[in-house]
C-alpha cells in the first residue's frame, strides 16, 4: 500500500512549521512526580531545565511539557499545583531554548498562563471533553490546538470497558473534538490529531489503530502519534518471552511481567517506523536522539529520493 502523507502548514507566534516534507519530533518533558516512563527523574526544577535543553540538542523539533499525569489510574491535580510545577520551567527556558513549546494540560487556565509564559502550542489529551474552554484560549491566540482521543478519564480509562468498534470510536469522538474546536473558532489549519495510544484502549486495539491511521487521516487533518514506551509495548515483549531466562522460554505465563517502561526503547522504535509508514506527521517520543535516526531512515522509504 502506497501512503501519501499530505503537507500542513502549522502556524505560530514565532514563525510557521511545516508537517509532512519529513517527520517532526516532539520530545516528553514530565514535570511530575509520577510518570510512568520516568518515574518523576525530571520533576526537580534543575533537571527539567536541563532535559529541555538535552532533547533539543538531541533533534526534537518540539518541546512537549506536561506537569499532570495522566497515566493508568493517575488522579488530577489542583490548577494552582500544576502552574507550581511549570512556570518555574518555563520561566527558565525563555530566551534558552529554541524550540517551540507545547503545553500538554486539559485545563484553560493553565493553558492561557503558559501561553503567555512562552508556550505556543496547545496539547489536550481529553479533546476538549474536560474543559471545552481550552478551544477557546486556542481561538483567541490563533495557536496550534492538539485534539486527542481519550475514551473515558485517566483514572478509570484502562479498568472500563473498551469500544467494540475502536477505529469508529476514535473517528467519533475526534469529530466531536473538532467540532467544538471549530465552534470555538479554532482555525481549521491549526488542527493536529491524536488518536490516543494507550488512553482507553485495550492492547490489541492499539495495534489497530497504528494499522489504520490512514483510516484517520481522511479526517483530513495532520496526525500525532505517541507510542512512546507504552505499556502495551511492555506487554507484548514480556509474552513474547524478553523478561524470561533462555532456560525458561518454553514456560510461558498467562500474564508475564511486562518489561519495564525504560527497556522499550526498540519496541518504540518499532511503532514509530509504523506510524511514519502509514502518514504520521509527529510523533511524540521520550528517546529523541534515538528515534531522530528512526524518523531519517522511515522518512526515506516513505519519500525515497
Amino acid at each position: 500500500m502506497s501512503i501519501t502523507r499530505k503537507i500542513f502548514l502549522l502556524h505560530l507566534r514565532t514563525g510557521t512549521l511545516t508537517l509532512g516534507k519529513r517527520t517532526l519530533l516532539m520530545g516528553v518533558l514530565n514535570i511530575t512526580p509520577d510518570s510512568f516512563s520516568d518515574g518523576g527523574q525530571f520533576f526537580a526544577h534543575d533537571r527539567a531545565v536541563k532535559q529541555a535543553l538535552a532533547l533539543e540538542k538531541a533533534g526534537a523539533d518540539i518541546l512537549d511539557i506536561g506537569a499532570e499525569s495522566t497515566r493508568p489510574g493517575s488522579a488530577e491535580i489542583s490548577v494552582v499545583e500544576e502552574l507550581r510545577r511549570l512556570l518555574p520551567v518555563l520561566q527558565a527556558l525563555r530566551g534558552k531554548l529554541k524550540l517551540p513549546i507545547s503545553i500538554d494540560t486539559r485545563k484553560s487556565a493553565v493553558a492561557e498562563i503558559a501561553l503567555g509564559a512562552g508556550a505556543q502550542i496547545i496539547n489536550d489529551v481529553s479533546g476538549l471533553k474536560h474543559d471545552p474552554r481550552i478551544a477557546e484560549i486556542a481561538a483567541a491566540h490563533n495557536c496550534p490546538l492538539i485534539l486527542m482521543h481519550m475514551r473515558g478519564e485517566p483514572g478509570t480509562m484502562q479498568k472500563t470497558a473498551f469500544a467494540k468498534n475502536v477505529l469508529q470510536d476514535v473517528t467519533k469522538g475526534l469529530r466531536t473534538s473538532i467540532a467544538v474546536a471549530r465552534t470555538a473558532g479554532v482555525a481549521k489549519s491549526q488542527i493536529i490529531l491524536d488518536p490516543g495510544i494507550g488512553f482507553g484502549k485495550s492492547f490489541a486495539q492499539n495495534y489497530e489503530l497504528l494499522q489504520k491511521l490512514p483510516d484517520l487521516a481522511k479526517i483530513g487533518y495532520p496526525l500525532m502519534i505517541g507510542t512512546s514506551r507504552k505499556g502495551f509495548l511492555g506487554a507484548t515483549l514480556a509474552s513474547a518471552g524478553h523478561n524470561a531466562s533462555p532456560s525458561r522460554l518454553h514456560q510461558r505465563q498467562s500474564k508475564p511481567k511486562p518489561i519495564p517502561a525504560d527497556q522499550r526503547l526498540f519496541a518504540t522504535a518499532a511503532t514509530v517506523t509504523a506510524s511514519i509508514l502509514v502518514g504520521a506527521h509527529i510523533v511524540r517520543v521520550h528517546d529523541v536522539a534515538e528515534m531522530a535516526q528512526v524518523a531519517a531512515v522511515a522518512d526515506r522509504i516513505l519519500c525515497p529520493r
